[in-house]
């Protein structure tokens, strides 16, 4: 069988990784003074394994919920000589100084620091350590790194882990004493974000063998300095930069580029039009390119050939054919073009391998790749385009374009507009028409980034596009995993203060399966996160509002299910007023079937909870009962689990019935004839997983009517569902106890002849299972 799409399993190393960071007392730490977290002595770790931890450990942090930040973890790393780091990369608030400053020992080659914005100009003196070895490094979106906390001077201060976090609002006062001076190995240079107040040109000065250099979102007084890299600089990025006459001379100076970036976020705010001449002079003069992004540019109409002059053919990417006039210059296809929010990318023949922008599936799933980790105000453009494709056209890249909105849903938690766009995505990416494409893994990954979108935003689109991709899901099965979690983001959802119809509806129905057909221990688990209470909120919303919508019978359908053979769950649905709001909605509803189904399945539940039976044994509520035996509502549903309730009830005995009215014989006749009243052959909403509950009112004489309801129904269910409901009164011992049933002197005769019945069933079942299936198999979720 072929592997489905996503289900290559983790190495190793990653595995073994993420253990050791989940059980680090238990592996190579220990707890010290002050519960500090220490490394075993006789512990050393080589850089691989080191920068593994370290960058699965941010992963973790900012993706699994699960995972227990550690305040001391970089600590672990601050003595070389039994850890080594090389390669590291942390991004957001998350990181502080004092991080930083734990390993300022370390001989860094590699370090990435992306929307750090928690990081004062005291790292900027701990970068000063690193700079004997620093051959990378990114300060990509770091606002407050150029600024002193508080006015406070430059330093590096080995006592300073317990420092008070200043919020960024108080980084007034800009660093002017930095500069890379002495990081003569440096050779990439990410300064993306960089404050308008800091001079570039004399930030950069010192660096003399830069060859890759990233300006994103910088303003420059000046260009000729650029010109100082123009034989070493094989990368340069200008994306949001002003563009000018004088800066794209300056740029065609760098002859060695071979990837050049000068795009733009979008062509609304640009004032520079790109003409033929300037293309032409980047080909003719950057001879070495085989990367350039000129994305979110105004191109004149004189850059393209006339449609009726194209050549003909398939589209192709040999440069003498291209579409676009002045990359006919060029020697060979680009390796990556960036054309994203231009009208260059709907021509025919574009010289280049991977062309980001929005004529395709293949431009927009490349614009995705290349703008996600800088650049997320393009990449939920480009996703929201994606969107579009998945829901009115075909998604044919099912695999990459899942893994691409995974990618930036992980990258951007924090980024409203993202989850928005790429929880939206996922809806249409997850559905049927591409389910049986997907493995388990990867279907797994869309859960672990959708619940991740629904606990950072309380937002409404979010939460409902959210709660629909969890739809799309085999409930409970494929939710399992993260059964715990999933419960708690709904029920949150489901707080009163929330008012969306849609989202309320979406989630309600999502409880619902989610406690239908599991363990006991698992609805006990949900119950105790607030389950019963939450929902009968919802149902005392509903009553005050008048309204019996769907939010109204999920809601007594998730109470039903989740009560099952759950005694703890009945007993919090009697001390929240649950009896109180069954008759509020009985008066409200009279017509409602389908509620008065529900409402009676969940109350069978707790009739059959010996300890809690007394508190139905009230003139008022027994008079209910005893009422909707007659009830035609859904068939002989209502009627039926009236009878269950009363006949939990009866099989207490004459002793525990104190009321004079109604009287016990009553009630009892009137049960008799509910019974004889039904169609044994009828179809049921009903599906129990144990016979357990039934199966103790057999053996009995105290309520000879309590046997016959338990005895109509095991035939009624073994005569038209044989396949499920004869193998498990089999294996739960029924045969035996039906036996005793006709041993029984108090037992009716009817009864004994229905038994007779069941008994014949189940042995002509076990000679010919095959024709004993007189009616197709209908699942309903469990009993409740």
């Amino acid at each position: 069988m072929a592997a489905k799409a996503g289900d290559n399993p983790d190495s190793l190393m990653t595995l073994a990784t993420v253990f050791c960071l989940r059980n680090l007392r238990k592996t190579m730490c220990y707890q010290g003074f002050r519960n500090k977290l220490c490394l075993r002595s006789d512990i050393f770790l080589p850089s691989e394994i080191c920068d593994k931890l370290v960058n699965t450990y941010m992963e973790l942090v900012h993706t699994d919920s699960n995972f227990e930040p550690e305040e001391s973890f970089f600590q672990l790393f601050s003595d070389p000589r039994s850890t080594r780091l090389t390669r590291v990369q942390l991004r957001e608030d998350f990181v502080r100084d004092r991080d930083l400053e734990a390993i300022r020992k370390q001989d860094l080659i590699e370090l990435h620091l992306t929307y750090c914005n928690s990081l004062s100009s005291r790292s900027l003196k701990t970068l000063t350590c690193f700079r004997e070895t620093l051959v990378s490094l990114c300060l990509f979106g770091c606002t407050h790194i150029f600024y002193r906390k508080g006015g406070a001077p430059l330093a590096c201060n080995e006592d300073t882990e317990d420092e008070e976090e200043e919020s960024p609002a108080s980084r007034q006062m800009l660093e002017t004493d930095f500069n890379f001076q002495g990081f003569n190995r440096l050779r990439l240079l990410n300064l993306g974000g960089l404050p308008d107040e800091v001079d570039a040109e004399t930030l950069l000065k010192p660096l003399k063998s830069l060859t890759s250099l990233d300006l994103s979102n910088v303003q420059l007084l000046g260009t000729a300095f650029l010109t100082q890299w123009k034989d070493r600089l094989a990368s340069l990025v200008l994306y949001n930069v002003d563009l000018s006459e004088e800066l794209v001379n300056t740029v065609v100076e760098i002859v060695n580029l071979r990837h050049l970036d000068i795009s733009r976020e979008s062509r609304r705010t640009s004032k520079f039009k790109m003409t033929r001449k300037i293309l032409t002079a980047i080909v003719q003069r950057l001879v070495n390119l085989v990367s350039l992004d000129i994305s979110g540019h105004v191109m004149l109409d004189n850059c393209t050939v006339p449609h009726f002059e194209e050549a003909m053919g398939r589209p192709s990417i040999e440069p003498c054919k291209s579409s676009i006039y002045p990359f006919q210059e060029l020697k060979r296809p680009l390796q990556f073009l960036g054309l994203y929010d231009t009208t260059l990318c709907n021509v025919t023949h574009i010289p280049a391998y991977k062309v980001t922008g929005s004529k395709n599936e293949d431009q927009v799933l490349n614009a995705i790749e290349a703008y996600t980790e800088f650049r997320p105000e393009l990449a939920h453009r480009a996703i929201n385009q994606l969107f579009d494709i998945a829901r009115i056209q075909h998604c044919s890249q099912l695999l990459r374009a899942l893994q691409l909105v995974i990618a930036a849903l992980k990258c951007h938690k924090y980024d409203k507009s993202v989850q928005v766009t790429g929880s939206a995505a996922l809806f249409y990416l997850t559905n049927t028409e591409y389910r049986s494409d997907q493995s388990v893994r990867l279907r797994r990954e869309v859960i672990q980034v959708v619940l991740n979108g629904m606990e950072q935003y309380q937002e409404v689109t979010v939460q409902r596009n959210c709660c629909l991709t969890l739809c799309n899901f085999s409930i409970p099965e494929e939710l399992e995993f993260q059964y715990s979690r999933v419960n708690q983001l709904l029920l949150k959802i489901l707080e009163p203060a929330r008012q969306d119809e849609s989202i309320q509806r979406i989630a309600v129905h999502l409880c619902n399966a989610l406690v239908c057909q599991v363990d006991n221990h698992h609805k006990e688990a949900v119950g105790k996160m607030g389950f019963v209470k939450t929902m009968l909120n919802l149902i005392q919303k509903k009553l005050q509002d008048r309204m019996c919508d769907q939010v109204m019978e999920f809601s007594w359908s998730a109470l039903w299910n989740i009560t099952d053979e759950t005694p703890d769950n009945c007993q919090m649905f009697l001390n929240c007023r649950g009896m109180s709001l069954f008759l509020e909605c009985l008066q409200e509803f009279p017509d409602k079937q389908e509620l008065h189904r529900n409402m009676l399945g969940l109350l069978g539940n707790v009739a059959e909870v010996k300890v809690l039976r007394p508190q139905l044994l009230t003139p008022q509520f027994i008079s209910v009962f005893s009422n909707l035996l007659d009830s035609k509502a859904d068939g002989i549903e209502v009627s039926y689990n009236a009878c269950g309730v009363l006949s939990h009830i009866m099989f207490d005995g004459p002793d525990v019935w104190s009321m004079e009215e109604p009287r016990r014989d009553t009630v009892m006749d009137k049960m008799w004839d509910a019974i004889q009243s039904w169609d044994v052959s009828s179809r049921r909403n009903i599906n129990y997983r144990s016979f357990e509950p039934i199966l103790r009112l057999l053996p009995q004489s105290i309520s000879p009517v309590s046997q016959h309801w338990a005895t109509w129904a095991l035939y009624n269910l073994v005569s038209v569902y044989p396949l499920k409901y004869c193998p498990l009164l089999i294996k739960e011992g029924g045969i035996s106890l039906l036996e005793k049933v006709l041993e029984l002197e108090s037992s009716q005769p009817e009864t004994k002849d229905m038994a007779s019945k069941v008994m014949e069933q189940c042995e002509n079942f076990k000679e010919h299972p095959m024709e004993t299936n007189h009616g197709q198999e209908v699942n309903y979720g469990q009993r409740g």
